[in-house]
């Protein structure tokens, strides 16, 4: 059930910054937060990562609400199974990011994005996440280890 509460919790955290970002937040405007350390910027990704087929929207929702599906399965089947929790927190962190990040292909139309590295790299610089992308990247490699171990 801990398992289920992470993803859950990923979900309504990116969800609750996500609605402040729209309400608050200019497009093309930052501000240096955390000591500097991040930048917040809202932006509207329209595709997947990096707005990968913003032209193909519908095909991207698909895509993800199918994904979303398989991983449910597999959070589902893994519950059945002892131990290995790195798998399983792996799972949780992923469902939770792709849950959020899909709710909002399906509600929005486009994907909210709002943090930034404030680094002199110009190409990093551009790359916009919110903390549902860092989830699934979290997750993926907490799988990763956690099916390596078994």
């Amino acid at each position: 059930m801990v398992y289920a509460a992470i993803a859950i919790a990923i979900f309504f955290l990116d969800l609750v910054i996500k609605n402040w970002v729209e309400r608050e937040g200019t497009e093309g405007e930052e501000k240096k937060i955390w000591k500097g350390m991040l930048l917040l910027r809202k932006h509207h990704n329209k595709g997947a990562f990096l707005n990968t087929g913003a032209g193909k929207r519908k095909l991207v929702a698909i895509l993800s609400v199918v994904l979303t599906l398989g991983i449910t399965v597999l959070f589902l089947v893994t519950f059945s199974m002892k131990g290995n929790g790195i798998l399983k927190t792996g799972l949780a962190f992923l469902l939770g990011g792709a849950y959020s990040n899909t709710y909002d292909r399906i509600r929005r139309k486009y994907v909210v994005d709002y943090v930034s590295f404030p680094v002199k790299n110009k190409a990093i610089r551009r790359i916009i996440f919110n903390i549902s992308d860092f989830c699934i990247m979290i997750g993926a490699l907490c799988m990763v280890i956690g099916s390596l171990k078994e």
